[in-house]
């Protein structure tokens, strides 16, 4: 059985939430979640590469029948995988999902924490990473969908609601 393709983001994320896992939601997702028109056809997040969230995730993508995504043997994740800072690009029975250890910049969990906001999502507080910030991590990207996701975040962030620091 294949699995899809495209990302349910919210179940992605609800799922992630419910079992107790440390994460904070960056690209496209963060970008939509913030208002940005653009899509995303998967889910990343910065894990927090704690021994307890590591067996909390490796629990998660079990029940998501994760492998990897580039794959051909479709790797299934273990501990080694998941403590280190690199990114793993995933497959699971709710799409796409790229879990990352640091940015490009080596920022990490514990590094970024700060930079998030709360947002709601299927009824669970979750880590989002703040808008100035996610500009930042989309700028240094330079891809072309990220100088377009860069444009959309820039507007929002300059609309009333946003400079008088309500959401």
């Amino acid at each position: 059985m294949e699995h899809p393709r495209v990302a349910d983001v919210v179940a992605a994320i609800a799922f992630l939430a419910e079992a107790g896992v440390d994460f904070i939601v960056i690209g496209g997702a963060a970008a939509t979640l913030h208002g940005s028109p653009q899509g995303t056809l998967d889910l990343d997040i910065i894990r927090h590469r704690t021994p307890d969230n590591i067996a909390r995730l490796l629990r998660v993508l079990d029940d998501l029948q994760a492998y990897t995504r580039l794959d051909r043997r479709r790797v299934h994740v273990d501990e080694s995988h998941l403590e280190g800072d690199g990114a793993l690009l995933l497959a699971t029975r709710l799409g796409p999902l790229d879990l990352l250890g640091t940015l490009n910049d080596g920022r990490g969990y514990e590094e970024l924490l700060p930079h998030t906001d709360l947002f709601e999502i299927a009824g669970h507080a979750v880590r989002v990473l703040d808008l100035p910030t996610l500009i930042e991590v989309k700028a240094a990207a330079g891809r072309d969908k990220d100088k377009l996701a860069v444009a959309h975040l820039l507007a929002i962030l300059r609309r009333p609601a946003h400079q008088d620091g309500e959401d």
